[in-house]
């Protein structure tokens, strides 16, 4: 029996969002279970998978000689997308990573953008501040969908180069309108953090405390508002 790679939600999620036939870069691989699943798959002919550290990359060696795809993957030991060559890719994964550091590896990585890679990119942390980064550095958010493990929803993004239309302060918490059914819990669970924030700035005395406090009440009525029209969406 040919055994499977059973990907968790969000890489499964990330995995579903990858080209079909694409040469796949999948930056901070770590186990590389995500390429080696899709080249089992045959959904895509080859795969890098680039590490910063030597430790997950030869974890990635051992996964693709577990699964008998080795001769299908290479590995690059380096910083983001820096040992990769323009010519040897056709879609880009980052997943696992905060935002910030995201948007750092696609700044330093230009070709990115001037060849149009498509980009799947699954942030941990900072997902408001890489939205706006995707923007300010000429890519475009094509889609958004969300994926549940344990009590965490992740968001996984398709981008590409692209002139990205101005997002509101809501819509960089949020990203845009979608139907995925779990934006519901998603908005919910956006508008509790913000809930938290207000009560703490309640208690503070200062003008600057209270101009914030008008600024996250703006933001909390737009989330309120995404958040009907998804529900009005559902009936």
């Amino acid at each position: 029996m040919t055994r499977r790679i059973e990907l968790s939600p969000r890489l499964r999620l990330a995995a579903d969002l990858v080209p079909e036939g694409a040469r796949l870069a999948d930056v901070g691989t770590d186990h590389a279970y995500l390429p080696a699943c899709l080249l089992m798959e045959g959904k895509i002919p080859s795969a890098i998978a680039a590490d910063l550290r030597e430790g997950p990359l030869s974890r990635a060696r051992e996964t693709a000689a577990e699964y008998g795809c080795g001769d299908r993957m290479a590995f690059r030991l380096c910083d983001g997308l820096s040992g990769i060559r323009p010519e040897e890719t056709d879609a880009v994964v980052i997943a696992g990573m905060g935002g910030e550091t995201i948007a750092q590896i696609l700044e330093a990585a230009p070709w990115v953008r001037t060849r149009k890679i498509p980009l799947v990119l699954q942030p941990m942390s900072s997902i408001p501040e890489l939205r706006q980064r995707l923007g300010e550095d000429g890519f475009h958010i094509l889609e958004e969908r969300l994926a549940r493990e344990g009590d965490t929803l992740y968001v996984v993004m398709r981008a590409e180069a692209g002139e990205e239309p101005a997002m509101t302060p809501a819509q960089l918490w949020a990203g845009r309108q979608s139907r995925d059914p779990l934006r519901g819990d998603y908005l919910r669970g956006l508008l509790e953090k913000l809930d938290r924030a207000l009560d703490g700035l309640s208690r503070a005395r200062d003008g600057r405390a209270e101009d914030r406090r008008r600024e996250l009440a703006a933001l909390r009525q737009e989330l309120l508002e995404m958040r009907e029209e998804w529900e009005a969406w559902q009936r």
